[in-house]
């Protein structure tokens, strides 16, 4: 049987049925707000999906600690997909891939952010493990504003073994540290390009950096010494952005 998960909020909801992502029902708050609602109410009756209106209280139960805006949908489980699909992705775009490897995100409101950031610059596919790191869940659906499901994601076993399938294939992989030598700004990015964001606290794990071709760092000027994964994130994606963009 296949699996089902929960997604709430106005953007997640809607960008799910858009995507033509498999939905079995949606619930609404009775109250909730018309014009945040009268659209998905609207695409969900064109495309035959049952809407309840039910008790906003009902709607806190199903999705606790995510802000649901007074709809919530129950969905297939994501489908992620194999590093394969991302480099074939890359390929039929006529592009060099532009990977994100993110090792051991633990907040889903990074990921959420991350992966908005990687729909808006054009990422071919985001990389994540299956231990120790959040995984597409309903806040970090939420918090990327319906992006997930636009996102190609790929969610492994081994990060260490995926990096070196990736060299393989031709994909330099960049690690990004505080302590690197090398800034971003006076590095080529529009090679076949995979970069590492490190976890929030502890950053790019020792045995990954070894793995990396090169290491990466932002220049810093302040006096707390570091970004938020996501900020960090973003700051990278868009200088790749504006450097392929130069030479087109």
């Amino acid at each position: 049987m296949e699996e089902e998960e929960y997604i709430a909020g106005k953007h997640s909801v809607l960008e799910a049925l858009r995507s033509g992502r498999t939905i079995n029902k949606i619930w609404v708050a009775e109250g909730a707000q018309k014009q945040l609602t009268q659209p998905i109410v609207t695409e969900a009756k064109q495309k035959g999906i049952i809407v309840q209106f039910v008790d906003k209280r009902k709607l806190d139960q199903m999705v606790e600690e995510v802000p649901h805006q007074g709809v919530v949908a129950q969905v297939a489980a994501y489908a992620y997909v194999e590093i394969e699909d991302i480099l074939e992705y890359a390929k039929s775009r006529n592009e060099e891939p532009f990977i994100l490897i993110l090792d051991e995100i633990e907040d889903p409101h990074n990921l959420g952010s991350i992966l908005r950031s990687a729909d808006c610059t054009g990422v071919h596919g985001v990389i994540i493990p299956k231990r120790r790191a959040v995984g597409l869940t309903a806040a970090v659906s939420k918090t990327s504003a319906g992006a997930v499901e636009y996102v190609r994601v790929a969610r492994v076993t081994n990060l260490a073994q995926t990096i070196e399938q990736l060299k393989e294939r031709g994909v330099w992989v960049a690690g990004t540290d505080v302590a690197a030598n090398q800034p971003i700004y006076q590095t080529n990015l529009t090679i076949p390009l995979a970069i590492v964001i490190g976890n929030e606290n502890k950053g790019v794990g020792r045995l990954i950096k070894e793995k990396c071709d090169f290491l990466l760092k932002l220049p810093m000027f302040g006096h707390v010494n570091s970004l938020n994964a996501s900020v960090a994130a973003s700051v990278f994606m868009y200088e790749v952005v504006r450097q392929r963009l130069a030479v087109k």
